[in-house]
Parts: C-alpha cells; structure tokens; sequence
C-alpha cells in the first residue's frame, strides 16, 4: 500500500464529507431566505441576520460559520460581518440567475430521502417511478434546469432550430412533453405571444402546479397544460415538440418519438434536450459525469425501469438516442447546439 495514495484518498473523501454536510446548510439557507436577505442588507452579523429573517441567533451565528468555512459567505475579519460576494449573490440568492443552484441541492435531498426505496430496487431490479420520489424531487428539478432554460432556450437553442424561430414569432403550435412545472412552455409563451403553448406530463401534481404557474404569468389563454403521457399526448399539426431533459427517463423512448413523429405538422421539428455525455462510459469520468451519473442512479434509470423501460440513463450519449430517434421515424439528426451540461438534438422525419 502507497501511504502518500492513502492519505491523498483519505483527502479526497474528507472533502467530500464536507460537500454533503455543507449540503443541507444550503438547503436551510435556501428556505429560510437567509442567501437572499443577506445579498439585500449586505455585510451583517448573527443578530443582524436573525432579527432580519425572524430566527434565532444561536443557529445562524453557527450556521454562518459553516457557510464561511464552505466558502458560501464571505466573512471580513475587520468587521466581523458576513455578506455575500458577487459571485456568491448570482449563484445562491438570484433566482432568475442563469448560475442560480439551489434547486440542485433539493434533487439531492430527495436523493438521500429515497435511500431506503432505492435499497430495495437494487436488491429486485424493480425500478421506482417518478411520482413515489420525494416531492423536494419536483420542485427541486424545475429550479434546477430552470437556469439553463433561461440562459439558453430563447437566445440560443431555439435559434438553433431551422426555421423554428420565424415560425414562432409569426404564430404556431408547440407541445413541451414531460413539462414538469412548466418552466420551459412558459419561457418559451413569454418569448413568442403569437404562439399557443401545450404542456403534457404523466405526473398529476406536477401538471397541477403548471397550471397555477400559467395563471399567474396571465397565459392561460396560450398556454394549456395537461396530464398526458408521452406516448399518447393528443393533438396534432404541431410545428415544434420538444422534450427537455427528460426522453432517457421514460418506459417507452421509442414509443414516445413515434408519438412525435404522428402529431408533428409536415417539415414540424422535434427539439430533443438531452444532458451532454461522451457515448463511452469513461468519456463521462469527470465532475459533471459524476452528479449526473448519481442522479441516474437515484432518480433516471428508477423512473424507466417503473415501466419496464430500457433504463438509457442520463449519460446515454448521442449514438443512444440517435437510435431511438431513428427507430421513432426520424431521418434527419443533427446535433443544432450544445452546453457544458446539455446537447440538443435537431430531429426531422
């Protein structure tokens, strides 16, 4: 045995214990408001921050300690105050921020809350469906891609689509399947009012909160979501249908593209957001590889297994879904644009 590989290792795995007990300090600090209202009064002690968000000083004055040492806050000796440095502000209290990851830590919540179901999935190789998750799963996926979303679906993915954007802007028909809280279909009816938005998800809850967003964004006359699953959402003569980050979870992959390729308007476009992965499993080994990976573990490959499905994982690579792309009727693939974290797919029949 290497003692210097040892200790490295040893390392490596203390930082990581401190990762995940830092994780659950973001959560506090995320529902009590505490990142948001210390970005608003700038530099503040544990009684200044606790008068402020109505708790109690013992708990914060620790809690900002844990923050400080995670490198979360920013603390000045001088003062003795905390506060948040710009970079600290757009990522943990800007909720419109393209960087803003909170929503990432609550998917991890429901990760560790679905640790004795998932105990059980690997002992039968049953699979877990989406609805028996954590509802912190939910609310958490929506915040979570919801920055990408904002950073990247109007200004760049959509322009990347051929002929897409004129046809939205001019006025036309577009299902977002698998829309979750809708994040996505509302984005995009802000963007282009001349367009009519439907939103389709197997997930009751899930449909139940988009419909309340619609309401509150005053788009309900545009926008209509449905609870519907991806293989037989109705419809037809759509111009655009897209399923964000959500196609390698489902039972039924094929079935679902076959479902596009019936209900897509003649030269309609299938818009498929996928997260970025190599088609090698090793092309995957590296920080992104690794929480998705996780996530796959813990949330993806259930949901698919649930319906006796093939389990592609969130790391399947293009050549995966190119086949199932194929396999559904589409013959023209091409890969439009692509993020750090995800690549989209051009599909045309």
């Amino acid at each position: 045995m290497d003692e210097s590989k040892l200790q490295e290792f040893m390392m490596k795995a203390l930082g990581d214990m401190g990762a995940t007990a830092t994780a659950p300090m973001i959560l506090l600090g995320d529902r009590l408001g505490l990142y948001k209202t210390l970005a608003e009064i700038g530099p503040a002690n544990s009684t200044e921050l606790a008068k402020k968000t109505g708790t109690a000083e013992r708990y914060i004055r620790e809690w900002l300690s844990s923050q400080a040492a995670a490198g979360y806050v920013t603390y000045d000796v001088q003062s003795e105050r905390y506060f948040l440095n710009d970079e600290q502000k757009i990522t943990l209290a800007e909720e419109d921020s393209p960087f803003f990851i909170p929503g990432a830590f609550q998917c991890m919540a429901a990760m560790f809350a679905a640790h004795d179901k998932l105990a059980e999935c690997f002992k039968s190789g049953k699979g877990l469906d989406w609805g028996e998750q954590h509802p912190l799963l939910f609310v958490g996926t929506e915040r979570f891609f919801r920055p990408g979303y904002l950073a990247h679906l109007i200004s760049e993915w959509i322009p990347s689509l051929e002929g897409v954007e004129a046809k939205l802007k001019s006025g036309s028909k577009m299902a977002d399947i698998g829309c979750g809280h809708g994040a996505s279909t509302i984005l995009l009816a802000k963007a282009f009012p001349n367009s009519r938005f439907f939103g389709f998800d197997y997930h009751r809850p899930s449909i139940e909160k988009a419909q309340e967003r619609a309401r509150a964004a005053g788009l309900s006359d545009r926008v209509k979501f449905e609870v519907a699953k991806a293989t037989d959402f109705p419809g037809e003569g759509y111009d655009l249908v897209a399923h964000f980050d959500c196609l390698h979870d489902m039972g039924d992959p094929v079935g679902a593209a076959r479902r596009v390729r019936e209900t897509l308007a003649p030269d309609g476009t299938w818009m498929v957001v996928e997260p970025r992965a190599g088609d090698k499993p090793e092309d995957n080994y590296n920080l992104i590889g690794r929480v998705f990976y996780a996530a796959s573990t813990s949330v993806c490959v259930p949901a698919s297994l649930a319906q006796d499905g093939p389990a592609l994982g969130a790391q399947a690579g293009e050549a995966k879904l190119r086949k199932v792309l194929e396999a559904g009727g589409f013959s023209r693939i091409r890969r439009s644009a692509e993020t750090p974290f995800n690549m989209v797919l051009e599909a045309k029949a």
